[in-house]
């Protein structure tokens, strides 16, 4: 049973990976303006945010006590300041 721990582990922490990569490169890509229309962090804040969380996560793992505060920077841009960024751009706004 132990194997079977240690895969699924494995696959979430790659998963996590994955989305952390994900997250910086969107970071980079977005213009930097957009951060400031949206009223979020600047845009070197979040790509340090995306990035460092990112190497956190590789170097300590996922349930580690830096692991998890980790993820949910990685959350956090990916489901707040991305779709915020996203809708400034294609001009969609809620406002």
């Amino acid at each position: 049973m132990a194997g079977f721990d240690n895969a699924v582990f494995a696959v979430i922490l790659y998963a996590v990976l994955a989305l952390g990569a994900w997250a910086t490169v969107d970071a980079i890509i977005r213009p930097a303006a957009g951060y400031v229309a949206t009223g979020k962090l600047s845009k070197p804040a979040w790509v340090a945010i995306t990035a460092i969380a990112t190497l956190v996560v590789y170097a300590f793992g996922v349930l580690s006590f830096l692991g998890l505060p980790a993820i949910v920077a990685i959350i956090v841009y990916l489901v707040d300041v991305r779709p915020a960024l996203r809708g400034l751009q294609s001009g969609n706004s809620s406002w």
